[in-house]
């Protein structure tokens, strides 16, 4: 019979568990069935009865937490957290080790392995729970750490406003790109394009519709190239693009493309207006004998953007070393 604490405990248990998913692994059908009992009302429970069964469960379910019995016949405990940690896709489940067996030699293994933690048979209802929600506890803060690790790494190399790359993150890659390019002898094209105009969209129709407009070029930048192209917001309205193996003819097909969908897009701003605008390209192509860094491709793209805004604007323009 369950005291008032220890139905608070489990409620706010219940309360925390947001739907966990977890594989119970023995070969005893009691086991199970007490198991099975205890945790079903809180969590998703999950069954295997053998180690083949739960290595086999793991890896297509994915679950939270494991709680794996340590002596089974066939493949015995360790030998499904052996194989478990050893795969990319499983190795980040904790295990928490069912055990009769307490000597120290046997709990040493157990960490050895890679269980996170062990529970003894008979069980106890109250340590149970409270060492399954320790680990899925645990976990949870290792991914919201990971996750907010990942932010602050994307939040460093891209432009808040376009989600594109920044200049400082592009200004460490694009040499990469280029020497690359060159020990493997492949082409590289780089384009260098900025919104004509932009001054009069701001002072037109305020600075709130000018980052709209710098937001839908670089979306309409991100659906006309590759996944191997690189693409950064150099500074304000302008962009440059990378664009490896890659010639001018080639780098000349894409960057009219761009400029093409930019013409014939327009945007519904709020008060029923239509707003529409154009931008100017310069392009050229990596030459490996002339050229001895990225800098000096990426000047030349810029001098044939400003031979484009000089020659009317909404066109594409090139030169070549």
């Amino acid at each position: 019979m369950m005291t008032s604490t220890s139905i608070d405990a489990r409620r706010r248990l219940e309360m925390n568990s947001e739907e966990k998913r977890i594989l119970v692994v023995d070969d005893t059908e009691s086991n199970i069935d007490i198991l099975v009992e205890l945790l079903s009302d809180i969590y998703e429970v999950m069954v295997a009865l053998d180690g083949e069964s739960a290595v086999e469960i793991a890896k297509e379910e994915i679950p939270d937490l494991i709680l794996l019995d340590i002596m089974m016949p066939g493949m015995d405990g360790y030998e499904v957290c052996r194989i478990l940690k050893s795969d990319e896709k499983t190795r980040d489940i904790p295990i928490i080790f069912i055990t009769a067996n307490t000597s120290e030699k046997s709990i040493e293994k157990a960490y050895d392995i890679g269980g996170n933690d062990y529970v003894t048979k008979p069980f106890r209802p109250r340590e149970l729970l409270a060492r399954v929600h320790r680990e899925l506890e645990l976990r949870k803060l290792i991914e919201d750490l990971e996750r907010s690790r990942e932010e602050m790494r994307l939040m460093a190399i891209t432009d808040p406003m376009t989600k594109l790359y920044n200049r400082r993150y592009f200004s460490e890659i694009s040499e990469d790109i280029f020497s690359l390019a060159k020990r493997n002898g492949h082409n590289l094209g780089v384009i260098m394009l900025d919104i004509d105009k932009f001054k009069r969209v701001n002072d037109t129709y305020g600075h709130q519709v000018g980052d709209e407009v710098i937001i839908s070029l670089a979306n309409v930048i991100v659906t006309h190239i590759r996944q191997s192209d690189t693409a950064c917001r150099y500074g304000g309205e302008e962009f440059v693009i990378l664009l490896p193996e890659t010639d001018i003819n080639g780098v000349r097909n894409v960057a009219e493309k761009i400029r093409r969908a930019v013409e014939e897009s327009k945007m519904e701003l709020p008060d029923g207006v239509e707003l529409k605008y154009t931008v100017s390209l310069g392009i050229t192509e990596a030459d490996f004998e002339k050229d001895r860094n990225v800098e000096k491709v990426i000047g030349r793209a810029d001098e044939a953007l400003y031979d484009a805004k000089e020659s009317g604007r909404n066109r594409v323009c090139d030169r070549v070393a």
